[in-house]
């Protein structure tokens, strides 16, 4: 990170379907909290006269009337800055992810050990598409990097779950 305070210091996902999370989900959620807030790159992009909120941030995400909300805020809870993204561009990725999930619950389920490693790459591959598609839409707001779109998109898709 060039910037110290260019990253999140910590992470809350905020809605009702968290509470329907599969074992596998609450995983996936837990393992990409726990790495966001181990190392990540977080860069609010503001116009070249206006000054930078200071960080490192707290972030909370939440979807509401079908879109992604991002509320970024200091350590001490004050808002910096609150923006949505539309979540249908994600739609597709986010029922495939759906889909892998589903496949390796099954996969794991039967004891299918090469089943399970081709759903990983496939997961990889999805996850890869889903974080450039995240750092696209963000393109402006924040600055990510690759790492960090991948963990933040494993959330889109857990905050997006079927309940």
């Amino acid at each position: 990170m060039t910037d110290r305070g260019a990253h999140l210091a910590s992470i809350e996902l905020v809605g009702a379907a968290l509470s329907g999370l599969s074992p596998l989900q609450e995983m996936d959620r837990r393992q990409a909290v726990a790495d966001l807030e181990l190392e990540n790159h977080f860069q609010l992009v503001v116009p070249s006269d206006a000054p930078l909120p200071p960080g490192p941030y707290a972030l909370q995400l939440s979807v509401q009337e079908g879109r992604l909300v991002l509320d970024v805020r200091r350590l001490d809870q004050q808002r910096v800055v609150l923006f949505g993204l539309a979540l249908g561009p994600f739609r597709r990725l986010i029922k495939d992810y759906q889909l892998l999930v589903d496949s390796y619950v099954t996969a794991v389920e039967e004891g299918r050990e090469a089943r399970i490693q081709a759903i990983d790459m496939g997961r990889r591959g999805l996850h890869n598409e889903g974080a450039g598609l995240l750092i696209r839409r963000l393109e402006g707001k924040v600055a990510i990097d690759l790492e960090t779109a991948r963990r933040l998109f494993t959330l889109v898709c857990v905050l997006h779950q079927r309940i």
